[in-house]
């Protein structure tokens, strides 16, 4: 028996990210859910300027920082190390194939986990008359 060592392709709608990336954004849209197709066929020529500079910071060597969360990620997007702006920091991620369609910042969390410890001084009646320092 051989072993099958071949891992599986990751395919977005029956297509590969090689076959995606030979794909304008217009063209590219059609693959994506209503609310996402509509905003990229609406902005196209903004999502193309943007992949644009960041494919020249890319060859550059540069680190790529947006403040753009609202774009859509394309198959040009797919390999890249993008940083999205949360209000607070610049969030570093690899883009990967599952993204396609999801926008920038869905991956930038701008609310943090919440950690919930013991009340503080003043917080509750029985702490009311505890020393204050």
């Amino acid at each position: 028996m051989e072993q099958q060592t071949s891992k599986k392709q990751f395919t977005y709608r029956g297509k590969t990210i090689e076959e995606l990336k030979t794909l304008s954004i217009r063209e590219f849209a059609e693959f994506l859910n209503a609310r996402e197709r509509r905003t990229a066929i609406r902005q196209f020529q903004e999502i193309e300027k943007f992949v644009n500079r960041l494919k020249e910071k890319d060859r550059k060597g540069k680190k790529i920082r947006t403040h753009n969360r609202d774009i859509i990620i394309v198959p040009e997007l797919v390999g890249m190390k993008i940083s999205v702006y949360n209000g607070n920091q610049f969030v570093p991620f690899d883009v990967t194939g599952e993204m396609l369609g999801h926008r920038l910042g869905e991956f930038a969390l701008t609310r943090g986990k919440i950690k919930h410890s013991k009340a503080g001084v003043g917080a509750t009646k029985g702490s009311k008359h505890k020393a204050k320092k």
